[in-house]
């Protein structure tokens, strides 16, 4: 606290950011946020009630309470934990930091902390849920009193462990400080969001400061971290704290002895600090391996004995999104996966051209307003394991997607792919080749239509999302429909 003006012993009923929630006796703090700044609606917080006001900026404010710190982010995270009383403290809780593979992880556990009898909670990109309760998020991890005040109401209903995804977003924007971790587990570190992080080194840096700055407050942490990642090895010399290794090709604390992987999924045998353990899985390929590595060494780290864990990670694991067949697909195969960095999809591709008995079709886009460096990689990584790439588009938003295309197919360029006409020989067995299919809804028709016998149809980059933003407006579209509806219109035609 850098002042304060007026009787600092006034009584608060609640906390709002957002000044249209305010109600009266509230507490009002002023967020500068990445669109619109808290301090110009203070005045619409006070006319509906508030009886303080947190400010950042040096504001004359008269007739009421007001408290200026430096940063009001931060300070909104301090008052929520206060208000709430500490939830965080009250239940065990994971924090999965990393680009790819957090959802899927926090749905292992999820599994496995269903095996040890416990009553989980999950906050993530897919849902928060718990206690038979389900809310569609509006961001991964979400705003700091947002929070802890669904932590709140998980200890409420007697959740007793959870796990989160935390992203880089939320720990750059100081959204979990409140949080009390008694793990914390590290993925990877691979290409997105540079365009909020501008660097990787910016990137690193806001997933680092879950290790250096939110462990082991409170609580005991212990740091779950990938050591066959070349950014885990560098945070696994600069964490101070408890740390579990795992990994595939290093010599990790949680590893294989060895592994195998086909149609139904992964199997294999390994070994943990704690002894031997012996998984069969129904996720395929060996980036799951790694998920199911991790989930066990977060699980671990909570305090679930071994042979629970290992229970739980046998049990069959469903994510919506990942990897996801499509039904109805006949002597075809069409999965819909959430893969939208050049890594995840390098990893998709990997696991499924061995299991490719004909061709293997991908199609793709990429987000606009984000991260346009990626763009030309997610098409060199396309190109790496399919026969065929369809490019079209993603989320475009305020972009143009004729733009965003361009920028992708920069990456065919030092490729052997030819570019084609989707009305000519793009199909040709006997070359590889990419298209353009601007329309989303038209590429997943175009691909499922001349999909035959044996192909493997993937549809990257959406995953479980039911919606396609164009300019700011949401309109509904769910790959995972769309592709059902390309099938019954392929099934129709013969």
């Amino acid at each position: 606290m850098i002042s304060h003006r007026g009787d600092l012993d006034v009584e608060i009923s609640d906390i709002f950011y957002d000044s249209r929630a305010v109600m009266t006796g509230g507490l009002f703090v002023a967020v500068k946020g990445l669109v619109a700044d808290g301090h110009r609606f203070i005045g619409d917080a006070l006319d509906r009630g508030a009886a303080a006001v947190v400010v950042q900026d040096d504001i004359d404010i008269s007739d009421t309470v007001v408290v200026r710190v430096r940063d009001s982010r931060a300070a909104l995270a301090g008052f929520a934990d206060a208000f709430f009383g500490s939830p965080s403290m009250k239940l065990k809780l994971l924090g999965v930091t990393g680009t790819n593979g957090k959802t899927t992880v926090c749905y292992i556990v999820e599994e496995i902390l269903k095996e040890a009898r416990t009553i989980p909670g999950v906050i993530g990109t897919i849902k928060y849920r718990y206690a038979h309760k389900s809310f569609t998020p509006p961001h991964t991890t979400p705003e700091s009193l947002d929070l802890v005040r669904l932590l709140s109401d998980m200890v409420d209903c007697g959740v007793t462990h959870a796990a989160m995804e935390v992203s880089s977003h939320a720990l750059d924007l100081h959204r979990v400080d409140p949080c009390m971790f008694d793990a914390a587990l590290f993925t990877n570190l691979t290409q997105d969001h540079l365009d909020y992080h501008q660097t990787m080194e910016n990137y690193f840096e806001s997933k680092a400061r879950l290790f250096r700055e939110l462990i082991n407050r409170k609580k005991k942490t212990t740091c779950v971290v990938n050591a066959d990642d070349p950014w885990g090895k560098r945070l696994i010399a600069e964490t101070k704290g408890s740390v579990i290794t795992y990994g595939i090709d290093s010599a990790a604390d949680i590893r294989p002895t060895f592994f195998d992987a086909d149609t139904s999924g992964v199997r294999g045998e390994g070994i943990t600090p704690f002894g031997k353990f012996t998984f069969r899985s129904n996720l395929l390929g060996r980036h799951n391996v790694y998920n199911l590595l991790a989930a066990l060494g977060g699980a671990l780290g909570m305090g679930i004995d071994l042979e629970t864990a290992v229970s739980g990670i046998n049990r069959k694991i469903v994510v919506p999104g990942r990897l996801e067949a499509v039904e109805g697909a006949g002597d075809i195969s069409v999965l819909v996966d959430y893969a939208h960095t050049d890594d995840a999809l390098k990893n998709v591709l990997s696991t499924l051209a061995p299991l490719t008995k004909n061709r293997l079709i991908t199609v793709f886009g990429c987000g606009g307003d984000r991260d346009r460096k990626k763009r030309p990689k997610m098409a060199a990584a396309a190109a790496g394991k399919s026969h065929k790439v369809i490019v079209t588009s993603d989320n475009p938003r305020t972009e143009d997607p004729a733009a965003i295309i361009e920028d992708i197919l920069v990456g065919f360029t030092d490729t052997d792919y030819v570019r084609a006409d989707p009305n000519g020989p793009f199909w040709d067995d006997a070359r590889k080749a990419y298209t353009v299919v601007p329309d989303r809804r038209e590429a997943l028709r175009f691909a499922v239509s001349h999909a035959r016998a044996g192909d493997i149809v993937l549809i990257a980059g959406k995953g479980h999302e039911d919606y396609q933003i164009v300019g700011t407006t949401k309109h509904p579209f769910d790959d995972r429909l769309e592709a059902e509806k390309a099938l019954e219109e392929r099934r129709r035609h013969g």
